[in-house]
């Protein structure tokens, strides 16, 4: 006798989670925000405290701070981040079928961006200022753009890895490159005197709710 099967019903809640994962992590932002361009002692008083420390190593430990300069400014470098992505794209149109998330994946960026400037220009937040600097940067303060821009990336790259089957190993090589990376340039960010402790965490805080927006658009849209 012939069993009928019985199929799943539609996965009509797959975009929810990362739409509930994007929606705290912009409330936590927006929350952090609000509390720097306050001026909140609690907060103005950590960054100061942390980054007094961080910067007396910094000039202590020349050779360090070399190599923190080359890793943030070659390695990890913003440009460095849309050149990788820019390389995913273009395999993603070489695919032909997946033409749609490679313009998901400009989009994003893009939008990324534009987050970032905003944020910037609407906090207006001065970078640390040092009788004796160990590097420089330009632009505001708050968030920090190569925190932001190597967590967007990573982190839909990493996304993609999953979406597209990559192996098991692949994966998890993938996972820990990205992790060492983003956590390493926020601190390599600190380490210069370049950014407050708070502009790398907004910087993490954004870039991971971009991610998690994205997704839940990739999950929803994608035809």
């Amino acid at each position: 006798m012939h069993t009928p099967t019985v199929e799943s019903p539609p996965r009509t809640s797959d975009h929810r989670t990362p739409l509930r994962a994007g929606i705290a992590l912009a409330s936590i932002s927006l929350l952090l925000l609000v509390l720097v361009a306050a001026e909140w002692g609690p907060v103005l008083v950590l960054d100061r405290e942390v980054s007094r420390t961080t910067h007396r190593w910094a000039v202590e430990e020349s050779g360090l701070t070399q190599v923190c300069r080359i890793l943030t400014d070659w390695v990890w470098d913003p440009q460095t981040m849309r050149i990788l992505c820019a390389g995913v794209v273009l395999w993603l149109v070489w695919r032909r079928s997946a033409r749609w998330t490679a313009v998901w994946l400009v989009v994003t960026v893009a939008v990324s961006t534009g987050v970032q400037q905003t944020t910037k220009a609407a906090v207006g937040r001065e970078r640390p200022d040092w009788p004796d600097p160990v590097d420089s940067a330009h632009y505001a303060a708050f968030p920090s753009g190569h925190a932001m821009t190597a967590t967007v990336v990573l982190g839909l790259l990493l996304w993609l890895l999953h979406h597209y089957g990559a192996g098991r190993g692949l994966i998890r090589t993938a996972l820990a490159v990205a992790v060492v990376s983003v956590a390493g340039v926020g601190l390599t960010r600190v380490w210069l005197g370049v950014h407050w402790p708070t502009d790398v965490f907004a910087g993490w805080l954004l870039g991971a709710m971009v991610v998690a927006l994205a997704v839940m658009a990739h999950k929803r849209w994608h035809p």
